[in-house]
């Protein structure tokens, strides 16, 4: 998903130490050259790879080019455009866009995918930090063009960066909010100047996430407008066939204009990249059955453990097979929306989290295959086990009056149930949380002091979270919450998120392996409870939060980085905004025997469609050719 930024909130009352860093520079990034032209930059420590690096290792120079990639997008619980799309404007506010548009689209600089938080040159090539390590100058590479072969210049740049930080997605909006100046000193040379609020870490993601549009083919043009006219780009790949809602291919430009740096060498490899969008999982898997999509991620356990046994599997001609996850934090979770009323008890949040039954529903719906989650941050160092260390009590201490007392114990982990499906000692609990809240039970209801009961009704846009979800359904009327279960049409759902206009809903995303405070405050800070279409679903407004995230943009080590998460994931698990439920260890994949790939894959990304290639021998023999 898009990561989001945001302002973060005056908290200097809270902390001496918060005070004190407002008054002093806070460091860019550690340890950073200043006032010497750069290839790339790096939160941490030194880049794995020097100036004169010819590829990246995790990437092929020698595959071969053509074919294409088919594929269609799992259903999430939610991500925009995952099972339809109205726009190819993937960065402005309106509308459901494709996945992979940005692959038309170059940005100054891109992530390297074996570090965890390195950048390097791509329109850009180079970067000069000034000594205060507020100002970014960047050098554009001349040969930098459009696909309509106009150049792409520092005027460019500038339009792009100026028009989405004011009419772009609010995550963007958020992104570059303290991105104070934005200039181009000549067609080449790009001055981007912070204001000194910002985190130290913003210039990674702005530089290697906005992407570069043409001034000019915007003159004519609402930026704005939710349209299926393909914006003019200047990446590897061109928007080709389109079908509103059903498919759109991206086709490889043969002649991109960056095809031999370092930095995009030995990637895009196949001439079409084809996603195919199903309003239902059931024609999707029937149509990888049959070869129509050589790619699956499987995103259901039930399918994965007992529906792949079809011809071509036993054939050998489809391949099912697990692949590593990302270095990276997962987040997957139901979000209760605090704008509502009756969710801003975090008893009351307690007790929906107790109706939930793992244990059964792991056993009985999904075959074991996936884990519990603890953490808003799984899989990651950033996951707080026991009680807190030395080093996470001295974040703690000048925030005691601030958090509750048990944060200071052992970390906050999950109910475990008795596995039958419908625990009593945990519903009993739950019943004795919501009384505590106020609520009272009438006629086996829970209703407020006004006679206003306890209504919840869980959001989901695909039928195959019902199976799943009637469960904890269920138990919420069992204890007598008024729980129902309302499914909506993609479109619908997607207005529904940007309005906050739900109780519950289930979330899930991935999100960088060194998040920066404006990642952080999209999704948990204060300021963007109050931006509709930002991605803090569950509403929170927490100054203790606000002044944990504005820590993160003071860190100036991974160790420091580490210790705060640490602190915000104990933070957040005591809360229950957001109710962690499960998340698989590994991708889960099957795809067509067509293939060529270079293994072991990189830590910090999975991008099949643009590491992956056609090998021609392979596909042969199992027919596809």
């Amino acid at each position: 998903m898009m990561a989001g930024r945001l302002n973060r909130r005056d908290l200097l009352k809270y902390s001496s130490a918060a005070a004190l860093s407002a008054l002093t520079p806070r460091l860019a990034l550690a340890d950073v050259k200043t006032d010497v032209p750069l290839h790339g930059l790096s939160a941490f420590g030194e880049l794995k790879y020097p100036k004169d690096f010819t590829h990246f290792e995790y990437t092929n120079p020698d595959a071969p080019k053509g074919g294409t990639f088919c594929f269609s997008p799992p259903t999430w619980y939610f991500n925009q455009s995952t099972q339809t799309f109205n726009t190819l404007n993937g960065f402005g506010a309106r509308g459901d866009a494709p996945p992979r548009v940005e692959l038309c689209f170059d940005s100054l600089m891109t992530s390297a995918l074996d570090e965890p938080d390195s950048i390097y040159g791509l329109v850009a090539e180079s970067v000069t930090v000034s000594p205060d390590r507020r100002t970014f100058i960047f050098k554009l590479r001349p040969q930098a063009r459009f696909h309509d072969g106009s150049p792409l210049t520092a005027h460019d740049a500038v339009f792009s960066y100026e028009t989405l930080k004011t009419k772009g997605h609010p995550d963007l909006v958020v992104m570059m909010a303290e991105l104070t100046e934005i200039v181009a000193e000549d067609d080449h040379t790009v001055r981007l100047t912070f204001s000194g609020k910002h985190s130290g870490r913003a210039i990674l993601d702005i530089a290697a996430g906005i992407p570069i549009f043409s001034k000019a083919w915007y003159a004519t043009r609402d930026f704005g407008a939710s349209t299926l006219e393909a914006p003019l780009g200047s990446g590897a790949y061109r928007a080709g066939m389109i079908l509103a809602g059903q498919t759109i291919e991206y086709e490889r430009v043969a002649d991109y204009w960056a095809k031999d740096l370092p930095v995009q060498r030995g990637s895009n490899h196949f001439d079409r990249i084809r996603i195919e969008f199903f309003r239902d999982r059931q024609p999707d898997f029937e149509s990888f059955k049959k070869g129509d999509i050589y790619w699956r991620s499987e995103s259901v356990a039930k399918t994965w453990a007992t529906e792949y046994n079809f011809p071509a599997i036993q054939q050998k001609r489809v391949v099912k097979r697990e692949f590593s996850s990302e270095k990276r934090p997962v987040m997957q979770a139901w979000a209760l929306n605090q704008r509502r009323e009756q969710f801003r008890d975090p008893s009351v949040r307690e007790a929906i989290a107790l109706c939930f039954d793992f244990e059964w529903t792991s056993k009985n719906l999904f075959y074991n295959v996936y884990n519990r989650s603890q953490s808003l941050f799984e899989k990651s160092e950033f996951r707080a086990e026991g009680k807190p260390s030395a080093e996470e009590l001295a974040i703690m201490e000048p925030l005691r009056d601030r958090l509750p007392p048990e944060i200071f114990g052992d970390a906050v982990l999950q109910p475990v149930s008795d596995g039958s499906g419908r625990d009593r000692n945990n519903l009993r609990r739950a019943v004795e949380l919501i009384t505590a809240a106020g609520y009272t039970r009438q006629n086996g209801k829970f209703a407020d002091a006004g006679g206003r009961p306890l209504n919840l009704e869980m959001l989901i846009q695909a039928e195959v979270f019902t199976r799943s979800s009637a469960p904890f359904i269920n138990n919420l009327n069992a204890i007598g919450i008024n729980a129902t279960l309302r499914l909506v049409d993609p479109a619908q759902y997607q207005v529904r998120l940007q309005d906050f206009d739900f109780d519950m809903i289930g979330a899930a995303y991935s999100l960088g392996s060194t998040p920066t405070q404006e990642s952080l405050q999209a999704i948990f800070g204060s300021k963007s409870a109050a931006m509709p279409g930002s991605t803090n679903f569950a509403g929170i407004a927490d100054p203790a939060i606000d002044a944990l995230i504005q820590k993160v943009g003071e860190v100036k080590s991974r160790a420091e980085l580490v210790t705060i998460m640490r602190v915000l994931d104990r933070l957040l698990r005591i809360r229950r905004d957001w109710i962690p439920n499960w998340y698989s260890a590994n991708h889960l994949i099957a795809y067509w025997d067509m293939f060529g790939f270079k293994e072991p894959k990189p830590d910090y990304g999975f991008p099949v469609e643009t590491l992956w290639w056609l090998d021609e021998a392979k596909a042969k023999a199992i027919g596809k050719i």
